[in-house]
């Protein structure tokens, strides 16, 4: 070891002297080795560089398709907002300025212009700044970014070049240019020469004029410095550059140059967004669950073509958008009747002003040191502000989903009334009390115990205690009690609060949250307490049309599907995805009385304008919900084949909807109407098909004929529901 360090040192020491003491040969050797060293440094960045196997694979990137069942597309997951145009569909002055300003001698170099990276390291050391970079190597950069990176350094500029040198190998020079204009960015998420012609000049690459080319082609040297909606003198300077250049090339008209550089801007600027598809929160869903897959699997959603195909049927999906957004136009419409700047927002101040202490105006005029009042003031008197808040805060939302009980597929899935507005998910994500949705569980669990649905109870006063804590709840229905005896299948039927809740302390809470969550209300949870027999648990959308499937579905839970099977840009099956089995929730038999009595509900009860007002006689059955003070509206609607489900409300729940509308029965009821209105008119859902196993269901009159323009009416809003047939009975509860 020691004989080891001696000849180390004895090494340095002689390095050392022959720097302080250089011969000619040693300088010459020395300057030789320096292109050798370069050589071997550029080799060893080779391996660090894409591959040529990448590259060809860029070069025929496809994004991930989800279709439906039935072949529609659904959503494309794009990698950037672009529309890729072959170079025939460029508009041929494009071509000439990129050539004429970005690199005059494409047609000549293989990747790289060894004549301008010497003229532009000559510029760099007299002081001018310049680049030398052919588009090939801007092409390297644009396509791998992070392999290269940005750097200025000599690292990143010999990756560049090798990665031009493997470009020139695998692309033609055509194949470049079209692959260039089709990657490069414009701002305002266009990516594209194709999306920039529509965002800014509202028209299509191939219809570009020179001067709009040329002002296009200017961008590429500083796209936010030479942006021509924010800077267009600096934007109008660079096009006439562009011009000039091109006019030294030929490109241009001989003797027009001058004319065309005296000509004004003219932009018809419209950002450009990305094609939502039919069911774009759905589509969030699947991107997140996608990209997960691919991760295991070892596939780029953005690059690969996999084709995605799921359950959902396009022709629903249409249907429920529609329904919901009809729905709740004119619900808003009634929202700003009610919370009017006079009316309902007017009179309430305190609400009105917990909002503004949430903004940041607030919170900004806090800081400047205003107190609480005064900053209240300031806000109160921004016109701007006040108009701002209250439109986002009586917004009204709604979600909708529908799903095939039998095998669990999910058939439809609007998240919101706008997705560009609104991304929360109202099926998923939102988390809301089920109201009287959620009774059916309490009836359920004591039909499982025995109960018969013909057994009665007294429609009285109901005071139940609340356990050492004290306190006791007074469930009402919002009049005086009949006072006399109703069997559970009216009290389901009437969504009587009284009857509920003596329901509920026969068969106790434990007993009825574990027969919800084996339903399918499996992710919220449930407080175990009296008042959840009428749905003060939040819970969503989700879980309660799936727990009503179940109960379609002879009491057997199914986990829903979306996905059947993925497949890639050839069509060859990747992954095939099964139908989940069955799990047994509740008996077949208290399953069954569970729907014979929740048919009443939409023959007399609480649903029954599923019946008069959409005329809708299949075999169905279902149940309204409504929160306190109508803060949400439920309706769940179960056919043989298909279960449906509707929310309406607001994202802050201190937003209320009126009496007059804000039932379950008139707020999300009709959407659910139409939706099944329109699929059984058009033959999508089957009006033969019947609960099996109950008696067949009683025939109903036949409808009065209803035209398509009178399906849904906004009279029919305000109709009020059905009620007991008794008389001196308080209104239906929900």
């Amino acid at each position: 070891m020691k004989q080891i360090l001696v000849r180390i040192r004895a090494a340095a020491a002689r390095g050392y002297y022959h720097l302080r003491h250089p011969t000619r040969r040693g300088v010459a050797l020395a300057l030789a080795a320096l292109p050798l060293l370069l050589v071997l440094y550029v080799l060893l960045l080779i391996p660090f560089t894409p591959g040529i196997d990448d590259l060809r694979k860029a070069k025929i990137e496809a994004p991930a398709v989800v279709l439906s069942a039935d072949g529609k597309e659904l959503a494309v997951f794009r990698r950037a907002n672009r529309d890729w145009v072959k170079l025939s569909e460029i508009s041929p002055h494009v071509l000439a300025a990129l050539i004429a300003t970005e690199d005059r001698r494409f047609y000549e170099h293989h990747g790289i212009d060894f004549r301008r990276t010497a003229g532009a390291a000559l510029n760099t050391f007299t002081g001018d700044l310049q680049g030398g970079s052919t588009l090939t190597q801007q092409l390297a950069r644009n396509l791998y970014p992070e392999q290269i990176g940005r750097a200025a350094s000599l690292t990143r500029k010999i990756k560049e070049a090798i990665t031009a040198l493997k470009i020139e190998m695998v692309y033609t020079k055509d194949e470049i240019l079209e692959t260039y204009l089709n990657t490069v960015p414009f701002l305002y998420n266009a990516y594209g020469i194709e999306m920039a012609a529509r965002t800014y000049f509202d028209k299509t690459a191939d219809t570009l004029d020179v001067l709009e080319s040329a002002t296009l082609i200017g961008m590429l040297k500083g796209t936010s410095y030479y942006n021509p909606v924010l800077n267009p003198e600096r934007s109008l300077q660079r096009r006439n550059t562009v011009l000039a250049q091109m006019d030294k090339l030929d490109a241009l008209p001989r003797g027009r140059l001058a004319a065309l550089q005296g000509m004004p801007m003219r932009l018809d600027f419209e950002r450009q967004s990305e094609p939502l598809g039919l069911a774009p929160h759905l589509s969030q869903q699947l991107r997140r669950w996608l990209i997960d897959w691919a991760d295991r699997n070892d596939y780029n959603i953005h690059a690969d073509g996999l084709v995605v195909r799921t359950t959902i049927d396009a022709r629903l999906q249409v249907m429920a958008n529609q329904a919901v957004a009809r729905q709740a136009d004119r619900l808003q419409g009634l929202t700003d009747a009610a919370w009017g700047a006079r009316t309902g927002w007017g009179s309430n101040k305190a609400l009105v002003w917990a909002f503004l202490r949430e903004t940041p105006q607030y919170k900004a005029a806090r800081d400047a040191g205003l107190d609480d009042v005064q900053a209240l003031r300031q806000l109160v008197a921004d016109g701007a502000l006040m108009q701002a808040v209250r439109r986002e805060k009586t917004r009204l939302q709604a979600g909708f989903l529908a799903l095939e009980p039998r095998n669990g597929h999910v058939l439809a899935w609007v998240g919101s009334r706008n997705f560009r507005e609104d991304q929360f998910d109202h099926v998923q994500q939102a988390r809301r009390q089920p109201g009287s949705t959620f009774k059916p569980f309490v009836y359920g669990a004591a039909f499982e115990q025995g109960v018969s649905p013909n057994a009665t109870l007294m429609d009285e006063a109901v005071e139940i205690g609340l356990g050492a804590g004290g306190g006791v709840w007074r469930p009402s229905d919002g009049g005086e009690p009949s006072g006399r005896a109703m069997t559970l299948r009216e009290g389901l039927m009437y969504s009587k609060n009284t009857i509920t809740a003596q329901v509920m302390q026969m068969v106790g809470p434990k007993r009825v949250a574990s027969l919800a969550q084996a339903l399918g209300v499996r992710q919220s949870k449930l407080d175990l307490v009296p008042s959840l027999a009428l749905g003060t648990s939040p819970v969503t959308l989700r879980e309660m049309v799936m727990a009503y499937g179940a109960i379609a579905n002879d009491g057997a839970y199914i986990e829903p599907i979306l996905v059947t099977r993925i497949e890639d840009r050839n069509g060859q099956l990747i992954e095939e995805f099964h139908d989940k089995a069955a799990e047994p929730a509740l008996s077949r038999a208290a399953a069954l009385m569970l729907v014979d009595a929740m048919r009443g509900v939409v023959n007399q009860g609480t649903g029954a304008s599923i019946r008069g007002r959409f005329g809708i006689w299949a075999d169905v059955a279902g149940k309204t919900g409504t929160t306190q003070n109508n803060t949400d509206g439920w309706f769940i609607l179960m056919h043989p084949n298909i279960v449906a489900g509707a929310w309406v409300g607001f994202n802050d729940n201190r937003i209320t909807m009126p009496d007059s509308w804000g039932q379950g029965a008139r707020s999300a009821l009709p959407i659910v109407g139409e939706f099944f209105q329109r699929g059984l008119r058009s033959g999508v859902i089957d009006t033969k098909a019947v609960f099996a196993g109950l008696p067949a269901p009683q025939a109903p009159p036949p409808p009065e004929p209803v035209s398509e323009e009178t399906m849904v009416t906004p009279e029919a809003v305000a109709e009020p529901e059905s009620g007991p047939p008794a008389t001196g009975q308080a209104p239906p509860a929900e």
